[in-house]
């Protein structure tokens, strides 16, 4: 809204933009723009075009008159190669910046090969360094075109941190330089705002409530069987962020009740988190639930477990589900967790699968837990007792479900078969 409101600005009280470019997660950007613009006296008059759908339908909305235009970020690179240095847009808004954290990415060499022809550019994001502070430099070179954390990541590296650990020439981490946090800080403080919630707005209490999920008797032995046969091999050799996250993504499927094989076959081994979802639904006594599921198996289960739940994916269904028509909303939060206003419909959470990226589930519970939540907001999480359930939900807990939590949670689990 913020956003919005100095777009109005610019364009009719200064005249000092024309066209505006919002660059959003694609869900976020089929919605939130033109709906939020669509509340207010003073924004409602902004004409909104959406460039989404077929390349057919994306030209048509480009040649549509409007003053904004919104475009899912996937579709950044087919934008710049269309337009090239033709490029119409004097502003440029990346809603969700932080999606351009990684300077390998199409989207952010797309982006910052236009860079020099926008005038005015924002990022907006609740996570900035999601990661560490490593993850700002391609954040921040979209705004200033590296004017502040330098031209190139490597220099910015050099500059401000140290190798922390590492497998020969590969670096798995970088540690600040003494004093480079404070420098980073001092360096932006001309160029971003940050604004916690906590200090403007006064949001109902957060519950997070653990679920615990017993698996029977052979699903427990399948599982620790599965955890040795990933576990043993790495006997010896050290265990890298890659293998760590191999190793923990098999046993959290199996965790959750099914597990796929190297041809992409699910073998399904036990139904306790459905039980344990069922068995929320019916305490909520109507209440809507949003549910978070972490594989394409988990949806296919639930569907069939509750074929009555809504999908994302599904015309209309944020609409339906802020009117509290939607009884159970299944979501990924990778493709829900960010930017999609969700709080009108309900107030209780289930994470039927757990993540390590503690960006992701912030993002996602902020879904509900947001301006416009009027109720209390309760978080359940499933967690499969004696499984890599426990370590992901104890990170959460902590706030340091990061890359360092999983290799140390691989890391722990080793020692325990070693020692035996």
């Amino acid at each position: 809204m913020i956003t919005l409101s100095a777009i109005v600005e610019l364009m009719y009280d200064r005249f000092d933009v024309a066209r505006v470019l919002v660059i959003a997660p694609k869900l976020v950007a089929e919605t939130v723009w033109a709906e939020e613009a669509a509340k207010w006296d003073h924004t409602r008059h902004l004409r909104i075009s959406k460039v989404l759908g077929s390349a057919q339908e994306r030209v048509a909305a480009l040649r549509r008159p409007a003053d904004i235009y919104v475009i899912n970020r996937e579709n950044v690179p087919w934008l710049v190669e269309r337009v090239g240095a033709k490029w119409p847009f004097d502003m440029v808004v990346v809603d969700e910046l932080s999606s351009f954290k990684s300077p390998k990415t199409k989207r952010f060499r797309a982006l910052r090969r236009v860079r020099p022809l926008i005038k005015r550019i924002v990022g907006l994001t609740g996570t900035p360094a999601p990661n560490g502070l490593i993850d700002l430099w391609s954040q921040i070179y979209l705004l200033d075109q590296g004017e502040r954390l330098g031209k190139t990541l490597t220099s910015y590296r050099d500059r401000f941190f140290k190798p922390g650990r590492r497998n020969g020439h590969i670096v798995y981490e970088w540690i600040p330089k003494p004093g480079a946090e404070e420098r980073i800080y001092e360096l932006l403080s001309d160029l971003c705002v940050s604004m916690s919630a906590e200090d403007w707005l006064e949001l109902p209490e957060r519950v997070d409530v653990e679920v615990p999920v017993v698996l029977d008797a052979e699903a427990m032995m399948k599982y620790k069987q599965l955890e040795k046969d990933l576990l043993l091999p790495l006997e010896g050799d050290v265990v890298t962020a890659d293998t760590a996250g191999v190793l923990t993504n098999k046993l959290l499927q199996l965790a959750n009740g099914a597990v796929y094989d190297t041809a992409r076959g699910v073998h399904e081994i036990h139904d306790a988190k459905l039980d344990a979802l069922e068995e929320l639904i019916e305490q909520a006594q109507g209440k809507p639930l949003l549910v978070f599921y972490a594989y394409q198996h988990d949806l296919e289960r639930i569907k069939r477990r509750f074929p009555w739940a809504a999908t994302m994916d599904e015309p209309g269904v944020v609409e339906r589900w802020n009117r509290r028509e939607v009884p159970l909303l299944l979501a990924h939060p990778a493709s829900a967790g960010h930017g999609l206003n969700l709080q009108e419909g309900g107030n209780h959470i289930v994470w039927f699968g757990l993540t390590w990226s503690l960006e992701l589930y912030e993002q996602a519970n902020a879904r509900l837990h947001r301006q416009g939540q009027t109720e209390r907001v309760i978080v359940h999480h499933l967690v499969a007792k004696g499984t890599v359930d426990e370590n992901v939900m104890g990170a959460l807990a902590r706030k340091e479900a990061t890359q360092d939590a999983l290799l140390e949670a691989v890391k722990a689990r080793l020692q325990l078969y070693r020692a035996a």
